[in-house]
């Protein structure tokens, strides 16, 4: 999918910081290349970006593949990201309920046709959505598990999720564990609480969840905060 997936949240998130917003490699308006899709290349590509503009750092998000690609980002280039949030993406494939996972298991060159149907065809005319699907079925039946890197990530992290997301509810909790948070009561004045952050966002699915304007609100109140003073 392409920018247009945010819906009024790059608006809204636009409107006290600037905003750079991604499409990823074949994907919305950016064009394919002879390499494989994966998570570490294009996260490459987000650090090549950030240079490229002249930024030092930035607070990076990513929402479902992209999510995958900013956690690659944060782990590949720490110096890069001042803070990362993660939108409705696991750190491990089987993070995912099982019945994905075999609809993933299914993606090739022939669900193409049914992209006929959908508003992204008019929205992105020039993709190859043969060779997107093709590319992406590949990439999504690799087996990962980023455990031990993302229990590394410095940066400040929010990670958020649907309350009916496609990633586990036992995930979503490991995941928060692994960078620190759920450990213990934080204390009447908040003494013991983690540096990241968990948002579960009410009556949201994995599929519109980066359309909805709770995403914005969700976050903006932790991107806005002070950079935690260093331990």
């Amino acid at each position: 999918m392409g920018i247009a997936t945010f819906g009024p949240n790059l608006a809204a998130l636009s409107e006290k910081r600037r905003v750079i917003a991604v499409e990823l490699q074949g994907h919305g308006h950016t064009a394919d290349i002879d390499r494989p899709l994966s998570f570490e290349s294009m996260a490459d590509d987000i650090a090549a970006l950030i240079k490229y503009v002249g930024i030092q750092n930035t607070d990076v998000t990513g929402y479902s593949l992209g999510g995958g690609v900013a956690l690659q980002t944060a782990i590949r280039h720490p110096r890069s990201v001042r803070k990362l949030v993660v939108v409705s993406a696991p750190f491990k494939r089987d993070g995912f309920y099982p019945e994905l996972l075999a609809a993933m298991g299914q993606i090739g060159p022939s669900a193409a046709e049914g992209m006929k149907q959908s508003p992204l065809y008019q929205l992105y005319p020039n993709i190859n959505w043969s060779r997107l699907f093709t590319k992406l079925g590949e990439l999504l039946r690799k087996d990962y598990d980023w455990s031990k890197e993302v229990a590394t990530i410095k940066a400040p992290t929010m990670i958020v999720f649907a309350d009916a997301d496609a990633v586990r509810t036992a995930h979503i909790m490991e995941f928060f564990g692994l960078l620190g948070g759920g450990q213990k009561d934080a204390g009447l004045d908040g003494p013991g609480r983690p540096v990241a952050q968990l948002a579960i966002l009410p009556g949201l699915t994995h599929y519109n969840i980066s359309s909805s304007p709770a995403l914005a609100t969700a976050v903006t109140p932790f991107l806005e905060a002070p950079m935690p003073a260093p331990k």
